[in-house]
């Protein structure tokens, strides 16, 4: 039986995806150490549980997984084209290299990573309410600029940690990375303490802010301890430039004299209650106890730039983002979820995380080679195929991942909506940055549903519910990509004249990364016959059927 269970489509044509061949029996490091220990200390943990891995991936569909994890979307024809080319034994170390390095994917990468971060920052509905603090075209700036110069991960943090200045594009003193902060402020920066812990060091403390948690070393002196950094913390509006979105508020972030609670600027203590109603004093205290001057004063200490050493020194910060990029490219973390470490949550891999946070640290936090190393890995190369000898490794039910087979993950909306442009080639035509992304906002809101939980929870996955279905089924880019009206990706095919098998080959490579099957290339066939021989309404059929399988719409 197929491993593919498949969205219904028209006519009954039937998708089928071909395993993955030829596995290896080394895995190949291509000269890169890092690479060699990630494979090798991969391979211990099938030794442990007594499982071997999938078969390697097919080329194309590697190829396929690598631009969807690395660039967001899926890859055009002419690059699978040009990748299969590539006869050299390193053609798969060239190809991340290339996504990587090259210029002429810089703004695809940053364009990419900068959905990815902004997501992680603020949300996907960060910015799109009314009267929102948060400027969202200023969040994306500063990660876009900060990407596509490579900009290292601990600088990164540094600035979005200590951070002044106004939220909005053409304001003075714009400093996008405030927007991290700017709605994170209210009930004495609660959220602002709960999301640096949790993004940057990979330790969810939101619930020790009213009492020790039950299940890790997090006490609720902790948690008080780190708010204290925040306390010199003001969002301040200020003066919307011309042109500036209504909807937005034009806000400012400075650091301002903390008298404290006590109203002692020299000892700016604060107060927390215990459970038995007792108060309790917090200074600026960092989780490994390190301490600094209790003054308010920001001129003798800036309790954020104090901060924000106290987490680029920590062990946490290269581990923590090392986690986080291991579970993108590979779909699991070393824990679950990936941003809550410590002692009482394992690490599936704890010599391996360990690795790489010292790795990380080591290459001076290239975010980059952190990518490389992760990509050319043997377990991000195998096939999502499950053998008998690995049917055990099923993190869906629970099981520890052990990483014997890719695993196969729905895309995210965003990767959905960018590989529907290219299989179409709309990508060609696409306007200035602005002009996309406020494009694909629009779509996007199909898609994100906010649970309005403490930590604003989100829904962003493409995850099979009946108006999703429909949309994809109906939608308007969707028709928009099946068109065959003058001028469309189907009707300009029609009209290069290519036979059936060259085209039908084209619509496969365009959305599943691979040639059809026999049976498929019979079933297009029997609707070219049905359209009598009208080869626009056939690849019509074919590509709606193709962009609305779960093939498609699956990273695998």
């Amino acid at each position: 039986m197929s491993r593919w269970q498949f969205l219904p489509i028209s006519f009954g044509i039937v998708l089928a995806l071909t395993a993955g061949v030829n596995a290896a029996d080394s895995a190949e490091d291509f000269g890169i150490p890092q690479v060699a220990t990630i494979n090798e200390k991969i391979r211990l943990g099938w030794e442990d549980y007594g499982i071997s891995p999938s078969p390697e991936e097919i080329d194309t569909v590697w190829a396929r997984r690598l631009f969807l994890d690395v660039l967001g979307r899926v890859p055009s024809v002419d690059e699978l084209n040009e990748f299969q080319r590539d006869r050299s034994k390193e053609k798969k170390k060239n190809l991340v290299d290339k996504l990587l390095y090259d210029e002429q994917y810089t703004e695809e990468y940053a364009r990419n990573w900068t959905t990815i971060w902004t997501n992680v920052l603020i949300g996907r509905n960060g910015g799109t309410d009314n009267n929102s603090q948060i400027s969202r075209p200023g969040m994306q700036k500063y990660l876009r600029d900060s990407f596509a110069r490579n900009k290292p991960y601990d600088q990164m943090v540094k600035e979005l940690v200590t951070a002044t200045g106004a939220n909005t594009p053409g304001m003075p003193n714009f400093n996008g990375a405030v927007n991290f902060y700017m709605d994170k402020l209210e009930e004495d920066g609660v959220q602002a303490t709960a999301k640096t812990a949790q993004i940057f060091l990979g330790m969810q403390v939101q619930c020790t802010q009213c009492h020790n948690h039950p299940f890790n070393e997090w006490k609720q002196e902790k948690f008080w301890n780190m708010n204290a950094f925040f306390r010199q913390t003001r969002a301040q509006r200020g003066q919307m430039p011309e042109g500036g979105n209504d909807n937005m508020r034009a806000m400012t972030l400075n650091n301002v004299d903390f008298m404290g609670e006590g109203r002692n600027i020299n000892n700016a203590e604060i107060y927390y209650e215990l459970r038995n109603g007792l108060l309790k004093v917090a200074y600026p205290e960092f989780l490994d106890g390190q301490k600094i001057p209790t003054s308010g004063r920001v001129s003798e200490v800036n309790r954020r730039d104090e901060l924000a050493k106290f987490i680029v020194d920590s062990e946490s910060l290269p581990e923590a983002i090392a986690n986080r990029y291991w579970g993108h490219f590979l779909g699991y973390g070393f824990t679950k979820p990936v941003d809550d470490m410590g002692p009482h949550n394992r690490p599936t891999h704890p010599e391996l995380i360990t690795y790489l946070g010292e790795q990380v640290r080591g290459n001076s936090f290239n975010l980059k080679d952190l990518i490389r190393w992760i990509a050319l890995s043997e377990a991000y190369g195998l096939s999502s195929k499950i053998t008998k000898a690995n049917a055990l490794d099923d993190p869906t039910v629970g099981e520890p991942p052990k990483f014997s087979h890719f695993y196969l993950r729905q895309m995210q909306a965003e990767q959905l909506y960018e590989s529907l442009l290219v299989a179409t080639e709309a990508h060609k035509t696409r306007g200035n940055y602005e002009d996309q992304e406020k494009k694909k906002s629009e779509w996007m809101q199909q898609f994100v549903t906010a649970f309005g939980t403490d930590e604003g929870d989100e829904a962003t996955t493409f995850n099979g519910t009946i108006p999703q279905a429909l949309m994809m089924f109906n939608g308007d880019l969707v028709m928009d990509a099946v068109s065959t009206k003058p001028g469309s990706f189907i009707h300009r095919m029609a009209a290069e004249g290519r036979d059936g098998k060259e085209a039908i080959n084209h619509l496969y490579m365009a959305t599943v990364a691979r040639r059809p099957t026999r049976n498929e290339l019979q079933a297009a066939n029997y609707l070219i016959g049905v359209h009598k021989g009208d080869m626009a309404k056939a690849m019509q059929d074919v590509f709606w059927a193709l962009l609305n399988s779960n093939e498609f719409i699956l990273n695998h």
